[in-house]
């Protein structure tokens, strides 16, 4: 009996120890995580230079369509495809067989109607003569008159038609009318010509200066003439700093443009007005039909800076993690004026001294605590510059 008494006391005893581990384990379970240690850094101001960027497409200063005035075969190619044609420079032949004898026809027309001419005014001088002597009657002089001033009008007609038969073959030598580089040439030697082909003969694109046209919204526009001196639109732009223009390959372009001119309207489907910027192209790197964007800079006093990465974005909306008094972060919507590659430029969210979480957003939520850790907001700037 004994023996069974003890066992019984050692199973009572271990399933109390049993229960202790059980309910202690259930205890661990339930209880919160620690507050994770993210870097926080407080919020401030300072006085600097942004950009705004808007797309673009490039356009030569002169984009001109080559094309026959005449029909016929195409007889000669004076240029290569891509090369650098002055204004005046010959490019194309088209036969002018056909055109050069008109020529020589309306040249003969025209010394027929000179001799003509010769021939009536003799006829006046002989019949005044016989008037005057009372040979024959004035009427026969009116006559000859009258048929000499005829003749004259005849010859006009004919030099009119001799000099339209000498520019319709001149059209026959197709010239490059500004200097720039051709594009494709699509037709071939013996191809046959039509001044009503749809299709030209090839381009010329004067690129001595190249033309960015971009589109900015209404907001902009207004904040545009708000923000430059200027009685007149033309005096604001020319108040305007130098733009820069991001070519496709992200680099800078060497030369700076000028804002040239604004459209008359705004496009009703768009609600953007377009704008052209200037830039000179003296090497001819820049060609019609690139594409780039135009970085317009701004100055700005006393603006609210954070790094990028200290926000995060929800339907299109941006946000940062501002710690409270209690440890607890609470999300927040920004406006973004202007950025620069690493930072923001704030006009509504936060204020000079406010805290922001710096890194680590993705594991937060409203109202969740941290242990935050400070950072220097100079320590920020200077390791990665504005």
């Amino acid at each position: 009996m004994k023996t069974i008494t003890k066992l019984k006391f050692i199973v009572l005893l271990s399933s109390i120890i049993l229960l202790q581990n059980c309910t202690k384990a259930a205890e661990g379970a339930g209880a919160p995580p620690p507050a994770p240690e993210l870097p926080v850094y407080t919020v401030i101001t300072s006085n600097t230079s942004t950009f705004q960027e808007f797309p673009t497409a490039l356009e030569g200063k002169n984009n001109v369509e080559i094309r026959s005035q005449v029909d016929g075969y195409l007889d000669k190619i004076y240029v290569e495809e891509g090369a650098f044609v002055r204004a005046g420079q010959p490019l194309f032949k088209i036969d002018s067989r056909s055109y050069g004898e008109q020529v020589n026809m309306a040249s003969a027309n025209l010394q027929a109607a000179n001799a003509n001419i010769q021939k009536m005014k003799v006829e006046v001088d002989r019949l005044t003569t016989l008037v005057a002597e009372k040979v024959v009657s004035d009427v026969q002089l009116k006559t000859a008159k009258a048929n000499y001033a005829v003749a004259v009008a005849t010859a006009a007609q004919a030099k009119a038609a001799l000099g339209g038969s000498r520019i319709t073959n001149g059209f026959t030598t197709i010239t490059a009318p500004v200097s720039g580089y051709l594009g494709r040439i699509p037709y071939k030697k013996g191809s046959l010509i039509s001044k009503t082909d749809p299709t030209p003969l090839t381009f010329v694109s004067d690129i001595s200066e190249i033309y960015a046209y971009f589109s900015i919204s209404e907001i902009d526009f207004i904040a545009f003439q708000k923000k430059y001196v200027g009685a007149t639109l033309e005096e604001k732009m020319r108040n305007m700093p130098l733009v820069d223009l991001v070519i496709a390959d992200n680099s800078t372009y060497s030369e700076k443009g000028k804002m040239k001119m604004i459209d008359g309207q705004f496009d009703k489907s768009t609600g953007a007005i377009t704008v052209r910027a200037t830039f000179p192209n003296p090497n001819g790197t820049l060609r019609s039909g690139n594409t780039g964007k135009v970085r317009m800079p701004q100055l700005l006093s006393n603006a609210v800076v954070i790094p990028q990465e200290s926000t995060f974005e929800i339907q299109d909306k941006t946000y940062v993690y501002v710690l409270g008094k209690d440890k607890t972060v609470t999300s927040k919507p920004i406006t973004i004026s202007g950025k620069t590659e690493h930072y923001y430029f704030i006009s509504e969210g936060l204020k000079k001294g406010d805290q922001i979480v710096f890194t680590g957003l993705g594991s937060l939520k409203d109202g969740a605590s941290i242990k935050p850790k400070m950072i220097s907001s100079d320590s920020l700037l200077t390791a990665t510059p504005l």
